[in-house]
């Protein structure tokens, strides 16, 4: 058989069911390829759309995302999306075509050195020069993209390696399963948090790629520990959990208001530190902490462990759990307390334009408890971390490690082909949403009901946020904005635009009824930015 079809047989065996992307003149063998596979090619209108529709799909299902493009330009717009889904751990594969290789000694045509300029974005990055080891690399770049800690790898594919023949066939495929965690770490995790006067449960998203959120819910209950998550972890514990203390990440003052100066103890279970730097929580780095993870911890000046118990996250929080002496009384209920009076201060404000409060009391009111919101970076994106309530995990999907703007519309692409069956919402402000817009015409060609709601201040917000916070006046953040509405329809989608603040309950709920794409242009009133800041302290902006 020709080499591009062992690769689409080596992708069929790892059970890949989309491809996202755009076929080019160096992919026209793996495209070819395709029409006889049971693999859905996903025709994208932008490569960075293709990629985070890759890498949405591989934080949801926890099987890794694909995303394809030709070489140069088309593999380097799959860039920005390729280190989302890499510094997120999002589990994806991306396949660039490649010129012959012939061309790649020099200077020429389209040719750039993709390897490289990929390896400092991904876990494993390879170029095939051999059709014999393209079972290999692929088996390989999904093994890594799917192991702790999951990420992204990348295969460039050279258009005469694709046509040439070869009789193979692909490894089988298999998965490292996580070991038990060390008795002696156990042990002495159990034992420091039995000795703790205040501990406190800092959860990451780990915790979700692990699966084990039952287990910390669980593990949280027995030892009465008030849990914290990051922003990419809500939903980890269910709000209604009496344990949950919500989201921490959005302000300086995290660090007194979610009760981490109180604590004397700190457990960090599955958490990743570009999620939210040490140093924001632990400033005086006098508090022990126990790090759970199903790898070592990084290295850190603020995160220097006394006990690393590395493993299977749901073995060692059971085990731990099984040994420790639970905690008397809820020292940090009024800060939860406090929290939940924030989100229920302005459910009935009638102001327009909308406060970020009222927007997402509207929202989560709309919405069921395990529809999904795809949520891009903007101002919009610390409200809705701090504010939207999570009962279930990946249910508000964050980008807060790499954290770039465009990814909501695409995003919510690959949360609806993940989950069909379920409702999806992309929650994006202007900038974010002109910056892939064009994959409203994706959706609408497939057929996906899904809405976007548009956060809608004329301007970068959270830059407006800062600037005004720093030095008290903005910089260069306004602009104009086409009509909406008419740019909705323009594609085939259903456009509405809230003029007033009662207004937008009914629409999002038509929308989310609708067969179809709907996108709804709510004005926001973001003065709000600086009264949050006025009561919580110094905005970090860690975007």
């Amino acid at each position: 058989m020709k080499t591009a079809k062992l690769f689409i047989k080596c992708l069929e065996n790892e059970g890949v069911v989309y491809i996202f992307g755009i076929p080019g003149e160096e992919n026209l063998a793996l495209m070819d390829a395709l029409l006889d596979s049971s693999i859905q090619f996903i025709t994208t209108r932008h490569e960075q759309g293709a990629a985070f529709m890759a890498d949405v799909y591989g934080r949801l299902t926890s099987r890794a995302g694909v995303c394809l493009s030709t070489l140069g330009p088309g593999a380097t717009n799959l860039l920005t999306g390729v280190a989302d889904a890499n510094m997120d751990h999002a589990p994806l594969v991306a396949i660039a075509g490649q010129a012959d290789t012939s061309r790649l000694h020099k200077e020429s045509h389209q040719v750039l050195d993709l390897q490289n300029i990929f390896a400092p974005v991904t876990k494993y990055s390879s170029r095939l020069l051999t059709p014999n080891t393209v079972p290999e690399v692929v088996r390989k770049a999904f093994k890594l993209a799917q192991t702790e800690k999951s990420g992204a790898c990348f295969i460039e594919f050279p258009e005469n390696i694709a046509d040439m023949e070869i009789d193979a066939e692909p490894l089988r495929a298999q998965q490292p399963t996580m070991p038990e965690p060390a008795a002696d770490r156990v042990d002495a995790a159990a034992r420091l948090i039995s000795e703790a006067r205040h501990p406190i449960i800092l959860a990451g998203n780990g915790v979700i790629r692990a699966q084990a959120w039952r287990e910390l819910a669980d593990f949280a209950a027995a030892l009465n520990i008030p849990v914290a998550n990051t922003f990419m972890a809500k939903g980890v514990v269910p709000f209604k959990h009496p344990t949950a203390l919500g989201s921490v990440g959005l302000q300086s003052q995290d660090y007194v208001n979610s009760g981490f100066n109180r604590a004397d103890v700190i457990v960090c279970v599955g958490y990743d530190l570009v999620e939210y730097h040490p140093r924001l929580w632990h400033p005086t780095r006098d508090r022990k902490i126990i790090h759970i993870d199903a790898s070592p911890a990084e290295v850190d000046a603020h995160y220097t462990v006394e006990v690393g118990v590395v493993g299977d996250l749901r073995h060692s929080l059971r085990r731990i759990a099984e040994r420790a002496t639970p905690q008397q009384g809820h020292p940090l209920r009024p800060l939860r307390e406090a929290l939940i009076e924030d989100m229920n201060q302005h459910r009935d404000d009638d102001a327009f334009p909308l406060k970020p409060q009222k927007i997402i009391w509207d929202l989560r009111t709309a919405m069921d408890l395990d529809d999904i919101v795809i949520c891009d970076v903007g101002a919009h994106k610390m409200w809705m971390a701090r504010m939207f309530r999570c009962e279930y995990p990946n249910t508000c999907i964050i980008s807060n490690g790499f954290a770039s703007m465009g990814i909501a519309v695409p995003g919510a692409v690959g949360a609806k082909l993940a989950f069909p069956e379920r409702r999806v919402v992309a929650v994006t402000g202007d900038a974010g949403f002109l910056m892939n817009s064009q994959e409203i015409e994706t959706a609408v060609r497939l057929k996906l009901p899904m809405v976007v709601l548009i956060w809608n201040d004329g301007g970068y917000g959270l830059i407006e946020w800062k600037q005004m916070t720093t030095y008290g006046r903005p910089a260069y953040v306004h602009f104009n904005n086409p009509d909406f509405v008419k740019y909705a329809e323009s594609f085939g989608a259903k456009g509405y635009r809230v003029n007033h603040a009662a207004e937008l309950m009914p629409r999002l709920r038509q929308a989310l009824a609708d067969d179809g794409v709907n996108i709804i242009d709510c004005p926001v009133d973001y003065t709000e930015n600086l009264k949050l800041t006025a009561k919580l302290g110094e905005a970090i902006f860690q975007l």
